[in-house]
């Protein structure tokens, strides 16, 4: 007897991939009722989940042969690169019902690889109602609160009664399936604040809603970025927030389930700049992965080429003292691994607005600080080693100059050279990691070997 799809989910990677083998198996054999029973019952992120597993061509072959049952929530749980494939292969009727059913904000997301004469087209198939809502989301930019908010909400008058609020939630059609705040709102809809659905309910149903209502408005523009909207429920410990337009008019409310994928989104995308790979992800094709890290191991290239330049002009000394070329690595290294620690914090801090001007003097003092210590305590420990190793001492001297330079240029470049991105409008977790490290080989190499040459030779 066939296992149940509820068995096959999750917890464990056998489980999962005993679930992979399983489709991909009933696919291979054409068995619709197979491939229904096994993943059909799924919930939409662990069919997203499946979805990823399965090899490109099988995605497709899943969701056709899901067909009715398949749940269009899934679409807005996938990774944006197998989302834009399954985008592009679905039929159109299917993919307009799809972004039909989805909320506002899900369905901006499925739509946003899509070129614009698709997008058009899809509109069009839609119902004029939900057409409407899904043109309001996409007229505002990816990343901001706009493309993000659901534009189902609940707005009511400041003049109603608790009666009247409960009234028409429960006559009115086209409510959001779930909310928690209820928005209080001025003839022009501009919002006076807000009542949460736990107080309403507990209130007697004569109270006029003015008198119950938290006039502490959070209002997000609607153009404001998702990090800035991410913050502010962070801070306020929100649970949804009005948006807003240019004139200040309630269009829509963004919620924390979003804000929690943009905050995880937005930390991996940091991670990811950080090391010079972008926007990439592990289901991107081999020519689009070669495309997004070309570019940044080119600019490496160069500014290796140029630490290599440094290490030449003292050939001469390395090749009477071979000692040299053996310990270099170890300056540069350290280096590199000390303004990494550094550049990590600053950048991050820079992220979250916890780094600006206000503080920028005191954290670069703190930071130089540190790789100031730290350089003595590691030019101690290298010291003591190389005279062990190399039995001289005049040796473990330079290294150990070389190295209290190298970490506090490193503490320095680790702060500065993302302050000074920054501050120019560059992203600092794109182009910081390769210009910090260019610094430190320099630096390191040239303390290190220009040392050497005056004292040693």
């Amino acid at each position: 007897m066939q296992e149940p799809a509820e068995e096959h989910r999750s917890g464990g990677g056998g489980t999962a991939a005993e679930l992979v083998e399983a489709v991909s198996s009933a696919l291979t054999a054409k068995d619709v009722a197979l491939v229904r029973s096994l993943a059909g019952g799924l919930r939409a992120p662990d069919l997203a989940d499946l979805i990823e597993l399965l090899a490109p061509g099988e995605r497709i072959e899943l969701v056709q042969a899901l067909g009715p049952g398949l749940d269009f929530e899934v679409l807005s749980e996938l990774d944006e690169t197998v989302r834009d494939q399954l985008s592009e292969a679905l039929p159109k009727e299917l993919l307009a019902r799809a972004v039909a059913e989805l909320e506002t904000d899900d369905a901006a997301y499925v739509m946003e690889g899509l070129e614009e004469r698709e997008k058009q087209d899809l509109l069009a198939r839609m119902p004029w109602s939900d057409r409407a809502a899904l043109q309001r989301n996409l007229e505002y930019p990816e990343q901001t609160a706009g493309r993000l908010m659901q534009t189902d909400f609940v707005a009511v008058p400041p003049f109603w009664t608790v009666g009247q609020v409960i009234d028409h939630m429960r006559e009115t059609e086209d409510l959001p399936d779930t909310f928690s705040d209820i928005f209080v709102v001025d003839p022009a809809y501009r919002v006076l604040g807000s009542v949460d659905l736990s107080r309403l309910l507990r209130t007697k149903r004569h109270v006029q809603i003015d008198g119950i209502m938290n006039d502490e408005k959070h209002v997000i523009p609607a153009t404001a970025d998702q990090e800035e909207m991410a913050r502010e429920f962070e801070r306020y410990d929100l649970k949804s927030a009005p948006v807003v337009d240019e004139n200040k008019r309630l269009v829509g409310v963004a919620t924390v389930d979003d804000v929690v994928e943009v905050i995880e989104e937005e930390a991996e995308e940091d991670l990811r700049r950080l090391a010079g790979v972008g926007d990439e992800s592990i289901a991107d094709s081999v020519v689009n992965t070669v495309r997004s890290r070309i570019v940044w191991l080119l600019l490496n290239l160069a500014t290796a080429m140029l630490s290599a330049s440094v290490i030449k002009l003292f050939d001469a000394s390395i090749e009477q003292m071979v000692a040299l070329a053996v310990l270099m690595p170890i300056v540069a290294s350290m280096g590199g691994n000390a303004a990494t620690q550094t550049m990590a914090v600053a950048v991050r801090a820079l992220a979250t607005r916890e780094l600006g001007p206000v503080n920028a003097r005191r954290v670069i003092l703190r930071e130089a600080a540190v790789g100031l210590i730290n350089g003595l305590l590691f030019a101690l420990i290298l010291s003591l080693v190389v005279l062990v190793v190399f039995g001289t001492g005049k040796l473990g001297l330079v290294i150990a100059a070389a190295i209290i330079v190298n970490l506090l240029a490193a503490a320095l470049a680790g702060i500065l050279i993302p302050l000074a991105l920054a501050r120019h409008g560059f992203d600092p977790a794109v182009a910081s990691g390769v210009f910090v490290t260019t610094v430190t080989d320099v630096v390191g190499f040239f303390a290190f070997l220009g040392l050497a040459t005056i004292f040693l030779l």
